[in-house]
């Protein structure tokens, strides 16, 4: 644990400041356009929540089979995050973009017309590699083009993240109260309009001098501080997608009602991103803060698992869960890259290897907790631990984040002479030069 006095950690933080409105508004359209297919690619995770009980009656599948519809679309997001930096760095970001939103429409479409759940769960794997495309290049491009620093561009991101979690099981109600089709083509059909704006608004940038090496994100993971984050990364992920995966069941509601309930926590998950967590941040510190995140969620989960058998206890601990997943969604975002001694797309792609991974895995393995078990609670009581494994992971890179967050630029843009002069503790892995070189600005 890092000897750094509260008082010493908080106030860097306060840099942070909370973006405002205006800033938001002010952004340039690129932006806008990213952000919007951003919303409409996260809406991709939280969509199939409320038709989850649906295509399993409908076509006759087990809660374990239906988990697949996670599991394959994370996995393979994962696994080709690391391989999106070495293709973004020869083709251009965006080329990448638009051929991450073009798979996407056509493995959702496909998903919508499949005629069973294996075919589903194979579509969504498709759908994954197309997430991956988009998602780890669609940061780099809002980090570079938005206005107002770092912090900003970061709480614009996870803004967009929260707002698509939200609205994913909204119109996955919805539509999903029409035919369990519903929701897949509609994500077609929204993605085929985002994929227009990024054509439209989103300007070509020129390609790196040299291309990014394809093993890059993978041989990045060689830094404590990259793979302390993501790991902790993986263990937060595994307790968020058992929640995610599992929870509807025993809600034991309608598909219109499993839409409101997510859509409150989706919410909760974006207003929490934007307003609670920077001002959190400012106060205590980035790593107080996620250890208390992670503390609580592991309690809701907890919850869950000792209510299973009551709905109401169910929904209002999913529901409250949205608060603490949005402070820590933009948290991490901005702990990863402050620490990381490479490029914030290698980064990126690093971390968001990690991260799928534990959202990927944990739905299969509640699964199988599922049917040896004879019912829920199991998995959350597992998913509830591996919140406990997040605490002791970020634990162990404490001090090289309270150290990078101290030296991290403002969120206007500025560079603190400081930051310059700070040594990296040998064996930590934290580049501060390289940290102050890549801060974006104000003016990119």
């Amino acid at each position: 644990m890092s000897s750094t006095p509260p008082s010493a950690a908080a106030a860097p933080a306060a840099q942070h400041s909370p973006t405002s409105l205006k800033a938001l508004r002010e952004q340039p359209r690129a932006v806008w356009a990213v952000a919007f297919a951003c919303v409409i690619s996260f809406m991709g995770i939280g969509l199939v929540d409320p038709i989850l009980p649906v295509i399993k009656d409908e076509l006759g599948a087990t809660a374990g089979q239906v988990s697949l519809l996670f599991t394959s679309y994370l996995v393979v997001t994962a696994v080709a995050m690391l391989f999106v930096g070495a293709v973004s760095s020869r083709i251009g970001a965006k080329k990448t973009l638009v051929a991450g939103l073009a798979i996407i429409v056509v493995f959702s479409a496909l998903a919508g017309a499949a005629g069973g759940v294996d075919a589903i769960v194979g579509f969504r794997a498709g759908w994954g590699l197309g997430n991956a495309l988009f998602i780890a290049t669609s940061l780099a491009v809002i980090v570079a083009s938005a206005t107002g620093g770092f912090a900003g561009a970061i709480i614009l991101y996870e803004a967009a993240l929260g707002l698509g979690i939200a609205v994913g099981p909204l119109v996955g109600g919805l539509l999903g109260g029409i035919s369990w089709r519903g929701p897949f083509f509609g994500v077609a059909v929204l993605m085929t309009l985002a994929l227009a704006l990024t054509l439209l608004l989103v300007p070509s940038a020129p390609r790196p001098a040299r291309p990014t090496p394809v093993l890059a994100s993978l041989k990045a993971l060689r830094h404590r501080s990259l793979l302390t984050m993501g790991l902790a990364a993986l263990a937060y992920n595994w307790g968020f997608f058992t929640l995610l995966g599992y929870a509807p069941y025993p809600m034991e509601l309608g598909v219109h009602e499993l839409g409101l309930v997510f859509f409150a926590w989706g919410l909760l998950v974006a207003a929490f991103s934007v307003w609670v967590a920077p001002r959190l941040q400012a106060r205590f510190g980035t790593a107080p803060t996620m250890y208390a995140v992670f503390a609580a969620l592991a309690v809701l989960l907890g919850v869950i698992a000792a209510g299973i058998h009551h709905p109401a206890v169910v929904i209002a601990a999913t529901i409250a869960s949205g608060a603490f997943i949005g402070v820590n969604n933009t948290l991490m975002t901005q702990a990863v890259m402050l620490v990381s001694p490479v490029e914030r797309p290698v980064a990126s792609s690093s971390y968001g290897f990690l991260r799928f991974i534990g959202g990927g895995l944990a739905p299969f393995v509640a699964g199988q907790l599922t049917a040896a078990s004879g019912g829920f609670a199991l998995a959350f009581w597992v998913g509830a631990g591996s919140l406990v494994v997040a605490i002791a992971v970020l634990a162990t890179g404490h001090r090289v984040l309270a150290r990078a967050e101290a030296s991290a630029p403002a969120a206007h843009g500025d560079v603190p002479e400081a930051a310059l002069a700070v040594p990296e503790p040998a064996g930590e892995g934290l580049d501060l030069d390289r940290l102050a070189q890549e801060a974006p600005t104000a003016r990119s």
